[in-house]
């Protein structure tokens, strides 16, 4: 009688939903069993666990050698000889930053990358964004060559344009001008006593690969906004010629501004990687005594710490290690304020899937 009393009613309301009514009102334990001895609820607890056990694996897996470097980064020389110390320092010091700090030059190291960085990553931003609005929006005979090219310059290896690309800058010669116009005899005659230009050792061959869109990744960058920009609907331009607007002043805007969101995320990319770059820094940088003072700098230069005892190995890579804490520090800082931008530019480019 009591089962029949709780037994539930089914209507059909007015809005053709299933209404269920209750005749009697279930005690709250009785509710919790029909609950939780579900084969639903125990499948979906079973999925979370087992979600959560790998995202706990495998963020322990990525975020493990960063905290082991974090955690060394602040122990003592005598933490590293001692065998009952793993990541939890008994005598916790500053010592380390203090010394690439004021011995290793830290704040010039990061003002000049920071310079390098930061002009390249503009200058990128902007020509990569002009290129891949003409391959979006502009249909010209070779186009699809010409991307065909872009798309190339990501496939090659840079390691294979090494020696090309130094020999090039080491003997700078403005489209082979000084050679077509008999380079050797203007030299001789003292006439052009500039053909031999050595542009190493300078921001020089940054510049100039960049304003070009030729450096590092670019073709990368252009292939993001050549994809963001054809998602962009063409009657925006077309209203703008309509109201008398040119092609530029269309750019600059009507386009530009909706690609805020695309330009950080090309900024970002190409400043984080210009940041953190060692091969044409190699390339270009062959002399010690001319190089600028970077951030890659810090590490090879000695500082005051003594690491002549036992356990020296160690406490030496745990330098080298905080100094690389501290190379990607301004990244991790810039991240943080630019990582809504970062996420919805990717989002918009059209390669996420």
């Amino acid at each position: 009688m009591d089962a029949a009393k709780k037994a539930p009613k089914v209507k059909k309301g007015s809005n053709d939903k299933i209404k269920v009514e209750f005749e009697g009102q279930l005690s709250a334990w009785e509710r919790f069993k029909l609950k939780v001895f579900s084969m639903y609820f125990l499948k979906n607890v079973i999925v979370r666990l087992c979600t959560y056990i790998l995202l706990v694996g495998v963020s322990y897996i990525i975020i493990y050698p960063f905290i082991s470097k974090l955690a060394s980064s602040i122990m003592c020389r005598e933490d590293f000889v001692d065998v009952t110390v793993m990541l939890i320092s008994k005598n916790p010091t500053l010592d380390t930053y203090r010394a690439i700090i004021t011995d290793n030059d830290y704040f010039e190291a990061m003002l000049n990358t920071a310079i390098l960085s930061g002009s390249c990553a503009l200058i990128q931003m902007f020509i990569t964004c002009l290129i891949g609005y003409g391959f979006a929006k502009f249909r010209f005979r070779g186009n699809g060559l010409l991307f065909l090219f872009v798309i190339v310059t990501m496939v090659i290896p840079h390691s294979t344009l090494h020696l090309a690309m130094y020999m090039r800058f080491r003997y700078f010669d403005i489209l082979g001008l000084f050679n077509f116009l008999g380079g050797g005899v203007f030299e001789a005659l003292q006439v052009l006593p500039f053909t031999d230009i050595d542009l190493t050792n300078s921001y020089a061959p940054f510049i100039i690969l960049s304003i070009t869109g030729l450096a590092f990744k670019n073709g990368l960058y252009i292939f993001l906004f050549r994809q963001f920009f054809r998602g962009v609907p063409d009657e925006l331009e077309e209203s703008a010629y309509i109201d008398g607007a040119g092609t530029l002043r269309t750019f600059v805007q009507i386009i530009l501004p909706l690609s805020v969101s695309m330009l950080v995320t090309v900024f970002m990319f190409a400043f984080s990687w210009q940041w953190t770059d060692k091969y044409y820094t190699s390339v270009f940088f062959t002399s010690p005594l001319k190089a600028p003072y970077t951030l890659r700098d810090i590490i090879k230069k000695p500082s005051s710490l003594d690491i002549d005892y036992a356990g020296g190995n160690l406490y030496s890579a745990a330098i080298n290690n905080t100094a690389g804490i501290m190379i990607i520090a301004p990244l991790v800082f810039i991240y943080c304020f630019a990582q809504k931008s970062l996420v919805q530019g990717i989002e918009r480019s059209g390669i996420t899937g």
